[in-house]
């Protein structure tokens, strides 16, 4: 397998200006961005970068912009709220069958969207200590409650495979930890990092391993990370999908269609939609909660059911995770008075994916319970 080339990740805005990412009157701009939240952008996804295209979607998620100096008055540095529902360093227990382990705040490129870039990159601290992994693991195993662990970060594949499988272990014998969820990037930024090392480490006796991979364009699935992804569902670990709904990269139905096609190619099951977060500096890559819920109409009407992911937003403060896609039923009418009171049904509005409005129960059937109610009605 192909040595990871992350030493050659670029990390400086004049690396970027270099490589003919960002203009050289960007420069200043870029060095004020650079100074507050983390840049990284691997070679496997540098090579992915139209120079050419002042809009490039792949670009648009990882090249900085003066654009990031704009914070907005409601954007915060911990938007969804991790840090109310966090009883012990390292541990996020806002809901109560499963636990974030945030053990390590280094990633292998840094999206210029996350909602912890307050939290991770250079300067911040790279991982849980000793003492405070100890901690977090006795909280694991204090509270029975627990049954999933969803490792993240920060990138936990940054982790070298020893060190994986060390963490690996001590969760899966917790009795009562029987899900093991990792989010990571690593598999489009830096495949090879996904060696057979790695793959071996994530397999554990005691809980059964699942894989969250983010993407955002159909582009990051490159051969090679579709590789990397194969050696893992290969070797039977399930693997869904997360990705960002993101202004000029996924907010049109071909893009966010070839998407999706491509995570169920890769044996990847849609998962999240996530709308954007309030993060600061990153207005400019919100949609509006109408253009999502109208993408994902969209998506209803194209696309098979296997692509079909969930749409979501993190409300800010802490609340969780709540479905905001589109409803297609509201209330039409409720059956007449007498035929409701025999037991008659409600009806309701459905809009199909055309946009094309049905009754249900259909007229005929609505019909029928009438009238039978109201001759239930003549026999009292």
């Amino acid at each position: 397998m192909t040595k990871t080339n992350l030493a050659r990740t670029l990390r400086e805005p004049a690396e970027l200006v270099a490589k003919g990412l960002a203009p050289a009157s960007a420069l200043p701009a870029l060095e004020r961005v650079a100074a507050h939240y983390a840049v990284a952008i691997t070679p496997d996804l540098v090579e992915l970068i139209e120079t050419t295209d002042p809009d490039d979607p792949i670009a648009r998620q990882f090249v900085p912009t003066a654009a990031e100096l704009d914070v907005q008055p409601g954007e915060s540095a911990d938007p969804i709220g991790d840090h109310p529902h966090s009883p012990v360093p390292g541990i996020v227990h806002r809901y109560p069958d499963r636990v974030l382990f945030k053990l390590v705040h280094v990633c292998a490129v840094y999206c210029r969207f996350c909602f912890r870039r307050e939290m991770v990159g250079p300067g911040k601290e790279n991982a849980l200590s000793d003492s405070a992994y100890r901690v977090a693991i006795d909280y694991i195993r204090s509270h029975g409650e627990i049954w999933e662990v969803i490792l993240t970060g920060g990138d936990p594949l940054m982790l070298s495979p020893r060190r994986m499988s060390e963490i690996m272990a001590d969760l899966a014998a917790i009795d009562h930890v029987k899900i093991i969820r990792l989010h990571t990037r690593v598999p489009v930024a830096d495949p090879a990092r996904v060696s057979n090392e790695m793959v071996a480490a994530l397999k554990v006796e005691g809980a059964t391993t699942w894989v969250a991979l983010h993407a955002n364009h159909a582009r990051e699935l490159t051969g090679t990370a579709r590789a990397a992804c194969a050696r893992l569902v290969d070797a039977g670990i399930p693997m869904v999908s997360q990705s960002v709904l993101l202004r000029g990269v996924n907010d049109n139905i071909a893009a966010l269609s070839d998407l999706m096609r491509a995570f169920v190619e890769c044996r990847i099951k849609p998962y999240y939609l996530h709308h954007g977060d309030l993060a600061p500096g990153t207005v400019h890559l919100r949609t509006t909660l109408a253009e999502g819920q109208d993408l994902m109409r969209q998506l209803r009407g194209r696309l098979s059911g296997l692509c079909q992911p969930d749409y979501v937003i993190d409300i800010p403060g802490g609340a969780g995770k709540s479905p905001v896609g589109p409803n297609y039923v509201s209330v039409a009418q409720n059956i007449a008075d007498d035929a409701r009171e025999a037991g008659g049904e409600t009806r309701y509005r459905i809009v199909d994916y055309c946009g094309d409005v049905h009754l249900y129960p259909p007229e005929e059937r609505a019909g029928a319970e009438m009238r039978a109610g109201l001759r239930m009605e003549k026999r009292t």
